[in-house]
């Protein structure tokens, strides 16, 4: 599924009135419609670092960009915009988007731990064999998450304090660490 399937996904849930679990608990429609809001707001208002556009220019060789999510993610919201951004500008890279929740369950494979967490970004070469494995959230973003985890905050803290964060940040963490475990590659 490319992303305008993606974003096509969002519209339907959004406008279905019947939509499929877990989407048929108002608060998962209420996390999309405001993951959309992000997620548009990156789309017009996000900025590539010119490391992240060199990197893109280096990439000579097909990779596939496999990012698995679920509309409901926050994170995926403030993340997959740049993603998008970046392989845009690289005729090398095809970039192919799963649910968590529905087959292949390729998430299985790509554990957090023990956790599904996403959005978790698979680069592959030609070959199929992963290049980089990026995901959940940005390193920095992560360790607060799991300080605010330790700390037993409720969850509209973690929230707001994670969406905080990415609004500060403005994607730049994300390039960053994409370029750090790109240009290896490269």
């Amino acid at each position: 599924m490319n992303f305008q399937w993606y974003v096509e996904y969002y519209d339907q849930l959004l406008h279905d009135p019947n939509p499929p679990a877990p989407y048929n608990d108002p608060k998962y429609i209420d996390f999309t419609k405001l993951n959309l809001t992000h997620m548009n707001r990156w789309m017009r208002s996000g900025v590539l670092l010119p490391e992240a556009k060199e990197m893109a220019a280096k990439i000579t060789a097909p990779q596939h960009w496999i990012v698995i999510t679920e509309a409901w993610c926050a994170d995926a919201a403030n993340t997959i915009p740049f993603l998008r951004m970046i392989a845009q500008l690289s005729e090398h890279v095809t970039v192919t988007y799963e649910l968590r929740d529905s087959p292949p369950y390729r998430i299985n494979n790509y554990l957090t731990g023990t956790s599904k967490s996403i959005p978790k970004l698979i680069i592959r070469n030609r070959e199929e064999e992963d290049l980089l494995v990026w995901g959940p959230r940005p390193a920095e973003c992560q360790a607060l998450y799991l300080k605010l985890a330790a700390e037993k905050a409720p969850f509209e803290t973690v929230k707001v304090e994670i969406q905080k964060w990415y609004n500060r940040d403005a994607g730049r963490t994300f390039q960053q660490e994409l370029v750090a475990g790109l240009t290896p590659y490269l």
